[in-house]
C-alpha cells in the first residue's frame, strides 16, 4: 500500500512509519518542515499521488500544563490542521481510508470512558479546548462519511510510552518526566519532586503495542471509533516505585508537591471493544516496557537534558 502519515516524524509517527515500511508499504512520513498544515493547500503537493491510507497524527499540543496556557491557540491551530487534512482527503484522496487519532481527554470524568460516550458530557476544564478539537475531528470524519461515503477509523489512545521520545525540549508526559527526575537523582541530581500527592492514577500503553494494534485495526475495522488502552491503571506512586526499583534509587527520597496541577484523578479507558476486535493482541508487561524506556533515556541522556 501507499501510505501518507501526518505527524510522521514525531514519537508515534516515527514508530508507525518504521513498522509500515518493515511490512513492505511505501510510506510518506510528513513533519512540519515537509508540510505546514496551517496552510490549507499545503498537502496539494501530493494531490497527484494515490494513497491507500492516510494516518493523521499531527496535532498542536504538548504535555503538562500546556493546555492551560494555550487554549485559544490550541483551538485555532488544531482546527486549521484538521481541516487541512480532512479537506485534502475529500478533494484528492476519496478512496483512501483515513485513520485519525482521538484523545482520551475528550471523555467526561463523570461517566465510563467507553466509545459511546466520546461526544457526551463535559471534558475536564484544564483540557477542555484540546478535547473539543479532537471531538470536532471525529465529527468531521462522521460528516464526510455521511455525505461522501469516505472510509475512516478513529483511534483513541491512552498515554503512550517507550523508547524514542522527543528530544527537542518540550514538556514531557508524566511517565517520561518521572524517569527523567528519578534517573537524574540517581546520577547525582537533586531528589525528585513530583506533582500532586502521587495517588492520582494513569494508564499506559507501550508504543510498539499501540502501533501493532493500530495497524491491525486499520486492516480490518472501518468507520468506527476504538479505544486503545491497557485496561489497567496504576498510581503515580506505583510507577515511581517501579522506576526506582529499576534504576536503584530510594523511593523514600521522593518529595510530593500537592500544590501543583495534576489533571484528572483517574483515567483508564474501557477496552471491551478492543478485546472483541483483537482478542489475541500483544501486551508488553509494564516492568519490561519501563526497562526499555529507561535504557533509551540513559543512551540519550545528554540530548534530553540540554
Amino acid at each position: 500500500m501507499n501510505i501518507l502519515i501526518t505527524g510522521g516524524t514525531g514519537f508515534l509517527g516515527t514508530a508507525l512509519a518504521a513498522r509500515l515500511a518493515a511490512d513492505g508499504h511505501a510510506v510518506t512520513a510528513l513533519g512540519s518542515k515537509d508540510a505546514d498544515l496551517f496552510d490549507p493547500r499545503s498537502l496539494d503537493q501530493f494531490a497527484d499521488r494515490k494513497f491507500d491510507r492516510i494516518w493523521h497524527l499531527a496535532a498542536w499540543t504538548q504535555a503538562g500544563d500546556f493546555c492551560l496556557r494555550h487554549p485559544g491557540e490550541q483551538w485555532v491551530n488544531n482546527q486549521k490542521i484538521n481541516t487541512t487534512v480532512l479537506d485534502f482527503w475529500r478533494r484528492h484522496q476519496p478512496t483512501a481510508k483515513l485513520i485519525a487519532m482521538g484523545t482520551s481527554c475528550a471523555y467526561a470524568d463523570d461517566r465510563p470512558l467507553s466509545e459511546e460516550n466520546y461526544l457526551e458530557g463535559q471534558p475536564i476544564d484544564s483540557l477542555f479546548t484540546y478535547a473539543h478539537t479532537k471531538r470536532m475531528l471525529y465529527v468531521g470524519l462522521l460528516a464526510l462519511r455521511k455525505q461522501f461515503g469516505l472510509s475512516y477509523l478513529c483511534l483513541v489512545p491512552s498515554t503512550l510510552y517507550g523508547p524514542g521520545y522527543h528530544t527537542d525540549g518540550r514538556q514531557m508526559h508524566f511517565i517520561f518526566d518521572l524517569i527523567r527526575k528519578i534517573l537524574g537523582a540517581k546520577l547525582g541530581g537533586p531528589p525528585p519532586e513530583l506533582w500532586g500527592d502521587g495517588h492520582q492514577k494513569r494508564e499506559l500503553v507501550f508504543l510498539d503495542d499501540f502501533v501493532d494494534w493500530g495497524v491491525r485495526l486499520g486492516d480490518g475495522t472501518d468507520n468506527d471509533l476504538v479505544n486503545l488502552g491497557s485496561g489497567q491503571e496504576h498510581s503515580i506512586r506505583e510507577f515511581a516505585q517501579a522506576i526506582c526499583d529499576l534504576v536503584g534509587y530510594d523511593f523514600a527520597r521522593i518529595r510530593f508537591d500537592t500544590t501543583k496541577y495534576v489533571g484528572a484523578k483517574s483515567k483508564v479507558l474501557a477496552v471491551g471493544k478492543l478485546d472483541r476486535l483483537l482478542p489475541d493482541r500483544r501486551r508488553t508487561p509494564l516492568r519490561d516496557g519501563l526497562a526499555k524506556t529507561i535504557d533509551w533515556f540513559q543512551a540519550h541522556w545528554e540530548a534530553l537534558n540540554k
